[in-house]
């Protein structure tokens, strides 16, 4: 819980600090540009908020790691994916989106700090409990925080907690830890295929590199 509402309050302040011009910069998100990716945080919002009052009655199916599938990486065809540029540019002006964004986005911490832990709800026809739910989005906000600045160098990353959070995530998910020499933004960055490795971390790697990207879905 604590992890949750330190990666997206560190989100939530590293977007309100984007100046206006920057929201036409690309984004680490293939495609999209900053004012995307915050459109896109905006719903990842919304679906928190509805899933902790979407409660559950039957055992969990999945945890916090088996929630998540290895996937293709996108092609751009994805119908969500096209609709995001769309949503984000009828804001107009980025105060709007930034305005909807700390509304809304204000709102999902405020329900994930009173919502039970050990509580069950449902989404993605899957159930979970709401510690686990919440540990997802710890491993999201990261990497969308990442996303975020990776055309903006002066901005502030994600804390450090829950960047070696991010990293245990995902090396549970792939079932192998990356090589210690890697630090925990290194590690998602080129574990999700956000940036290739260089020659050294390839080698470092070793077997382990022909199964990267992991895209998580």
């Amino acid at each position: 819980m604590d992890l949750f509402s330190h990666s997206w309050t560190a989100l939530r302040t590293a977007v309100a600090e984007v100046p206006d011009a920057d929201f036409e910069r690309p984004s680490g998100c293939t495609g999209w540009l900053v004012r995307d990716l915050v459109c896109h945080l905006v719903i990842d919002a919304q679906d928190v908020l509805i899933t902790l009052v979407t409660p559950a009655d039957t055992e969990p199916t999945v945890d916090a790691v088996t929630y998540w599938h290895l996937v293709e990486p996108p092609t751009g065809e994805d119908p969500l994916d096209a609709l995001i540029p769309r949503l984000a540019a009828a804001y107009g002006e980025p105060r709007w989106l930034k305005f909807h964004f700390d509304d809304v986005g204000s709102a999902a911490g405020r329900a994930a700090r009173l919502a039970d832990p050990a509580a069950r709800v449902s989404t993605r026809d899957e159930v979970l409990t709401v510690g686990d739910y919440l540990s997802v989005y710890v491993l999201e906000w990261t990497l969308h925080h990442l996303d975020l600045i990776a055309c903006l160098p002066s901005a502030a990353g994600p804390p450090a907690e829950t960047l070696a959070a991010a990293r245990a995530s995902l090396e549970e998910i792939a079932g192998t830890p990356f090589p210690a020499s890697f630090s925990d933004r290194a590690a998602l960055l080129v574990g999700t295929g956000r940036r290739p490795p260089t020659d050294a971390e390839k080698a470092a790697l070793g077997a382990f590199a022909a199964r990267l990207p992991l895209v998580l879905g």
